[in-house]
């Protein structure tokens, strides 16, 4: 079938979720790693390694001890550099000993040195008391002079630097004062205001938390928002399934509709419904109210089963499947594809084949905190290089997938202070939870990737880098992201820890396009989820049109004006400017096969753990 054909063909329902799964049928070659399963050494190898990652927390060790050596030697190699470091080891404890016996009759917290803005450990008043501050401020001192002993080291390789330096600082981050009783402030207060009561709380929370983890690390009832009651309650259809997706059309809540509807593209490492919350935080809604037809992808929660899926799949039967499912149902309309992390990538990659071989089938392309060149994607990257990504490679080939507590291990190692040790001391010290949020219950609701999709990702985007450098192929031609010529409303985030928003910026030089982009504040998640009735609010727009020059980020970010507020509005008026006059009836809610409903949103794909 030719790629115009896929998008306009009519698609295949499936009526039930239990269906039998099909083998993929894409031809991409299976990504191919150092040690090969096939060869009974090789197989030994990888059942070692797939054994070993569990004690590793998912870590090639090896990786881990080259990065460690690199640095180790060149460090040994560079008396300079250590003479430095010894001279500012003394400056740093000559400033603090003088700041022990201020010259000044009042003490000024924060003499020596200041917590970064990320740093959220020090944010308490408490820690402004003299004893309590210079504690604080020690710490801070040997948290930076450890910083420092990875920086600027001729000759060390930066991945290498940035792999010790993070280490350094987890190692750091487990004898932080914030995280013992005698050295905590906060702590010594609620001790005296419970009479240690906190402890017996903290205790209790401690016993809740082994107990919902050897049930397999699932959130309590008291801390569930509960799909379908609680978030994903936009009322819809599902339109379209098959094996890999559930397509969600939800219904108008206007007397009149934009003519081009708008399709979502979600990441598939978690639930849809990040864009769907509750009420006053669902993206779809606001969607829908302000006059647009919304369709959404709900992704099938991979098994064992779906082990040679490939990242092509993900296209094939995820994106192209929707767009054909939307072209039966809207002919001749032109869409608004949107996709938010891994799927604004996955949508990159389509629109750009749309882009070369059909033209007319999009009407704009939003992508949000999505990106579409890796060479500076974060501390992700940490983890991928070839001996990590063969590493973890073993370890879904041995299940199939890789499971949700090696991503969310992964994630929590990259924010130890805010989701590990900040948890940590005001759970079990403290003795206080934090007030359950639709968020937060969403976190905690992770999905599998399976082994062939997750390597073809990490190796070919992530360690290769093909989409931005034209290697990416579909139907067996490279597709290039300067095929983008529609419009595009791009969206980054200043805190972004997984798509750093500089990444993101790197479309403006990739796609020939008119681009409007967004740096809105917050991170990935909570940057995006900002629903206008929220205040703090902020973001950050300009538009670049396809003729103009390119001006880098730095540039950009002083030459673009300051907005407060939400960008969903920004969005809104993006769309409507894309978009035809506002039509009326509503376009129908799908179609049925041989009478069967395929049942309402949210689905069931999206139920299943």
């Amino acid at each position: 079938m030719t790629p115009s054909a896929l998008i306009s063909a009519k698609p295949k329902i499936t009526n039930s979720p239990t269906d039998p799964v099909d083998e993929p049928t894409t031809d991409v070659a299976a990504p191919t790693s150092v040690c090969d399963p096939t060869d009974a050494v090789g197989a030994v190898d990888s059942s070692f390694h797939a054994a070993l990652a569990p004690l590793t927390g998912g870590l090639s060790p090896a990786a881990l001890a080259l990065a460690a050596a690199d640095w180790q030697l060149h460090l040994w190699a560079s008396p300079g550099k250590r003479a430095a470091l010894a001279g500012q080891a003394l400056q740093s404890a000559a400033e603090f000993v003088d700041a022990l016996a201020p010259r000044r009759a009042v003490f000024r917290p924060w003499s020596l040195i200041k917590p970064s803005e990320n740093d959220r450990r020090f944010t308490s008043p408490d820690w402004d008391m003299p004893s309590y501050n210079l504690l604080a401020q020690a710490f801070l001192l040997v948290e930076q002079w450890w910083h420092s002993t990875t920086t600027d080291i001729h000759g060390l390789a930066h991945s290498n630097a940035a792999i010790a330096d993070f280490v350094l600082r987890q190692c750091l981050d487990t004898v932080a004062p914030t995280n013992f009783p005698a050295s905590n402030p906060e702590v010594l207060r609620k001790i005296m205001e419970t009479g240690g009561g906190n402890f017996v709380y903290g205790l209790h929370n401690w016993i809740e938390d082994w107990q919902a983890l050897l049930a397999g690390g699932r959130l309590r009832s008291d801390q569930k928002f509960v799909v379908g009651k609680d978030v994903a309650v936009t009322p819809g259809k599902v339109v379209y399934r098959n094996e890999l997706i559930e397509l969600i059309q939800y219904t108008s809540a206007t007397r009149t509709v934009r003519p081009e509807p708008v399709l979502i593209v979600p990441a598939w490492i978690m639930k849809y419904y990040i864009l769907d919350l509750s009420r006053h935080n669902s993206l779809v809604r606001f969607l829908v109210e302000n006059g647009f037809t919304v369709f959404m992808i709900s992704w099938k929660n991979p098994t064992s089963d779906y082990r040679n899926y490939s990242l092509e799949d993900y296209r094939e039967r995820g994106v192209d499947a929707a767009v054909a499912a939307i072209n039966e149902i809207m002919p001749g309309r032109g869409i608004h594809a949107t996709g938010y992390c891994l799927g604004g990538t996955l949508l990159s990659i389509a629109a750009a084949r749309s882009g070369r071989d059909r033209s007319d089938c999009l009407r704009s392309v939003t992508l949000l905190a999505a990106q579409t060149d890796f060479t500076e994607a974060g501390e992700l990257t940490l983890f991928i290089n070839e001996s990590q990504v063969a590493f973890l490679e073993d370890l879904m080939r041995r299940r199939g997938f890789l499971g949700t507590a090696q991503m969310a291990g992964a994630f929590r190692m990259l924010r130890a202070n805010d989701l590990l040790w900040s948890r940590v001391v005001r759970d079990y010290l403290i003795g206080e939870r934090a007030a359950p949020s639709d968020l937060m219950s969403w976190n905690a609701d992770a999905t599998r990737m399976p082994f062939r999709m997750h390597s073809d990702y990490l190796r070919r985007l992530f360690l290769n880098n093909d989409l931005a450098e034209g290697r990416y192929q579909v139907d067996g031609k490279p597709v290039a992201l300067s095929d983008l010529h529609k419009p595009m409303f791009v969206v980054g985030t200043q805190r972004d820890h997984v798509a750093p928003w500089k990444s993101t910026y790197k479309i403006h030089f990739l796609a020939n396009a008119d681009i409007t982009y967004v740096l809105t504040n917050g991170g990935h998640n909570a940057g995006i989820v900002a629903p206008p009735a929220e205040d703090g609010h902020s973001y950050q727009v300009l538009t670049k049109k396809a003729t103009d020059s390119y001006i880098g980020p730095d540039e950009w970010i002083k030459r673009a004006p300051s907005q407060e507020g939400s960008w969903w509005t920004e969005w809104i008026r993006f769309l409507a400017l894309h978009s035809g006059q506002p039509i009326v009836p509503p376009p129908p809610m799908g179609t049925e096969q041989n009478g069967a409903s395929l049942g309402d949103a949210p689905g069931s794909y999206v139920l299943e753990q």
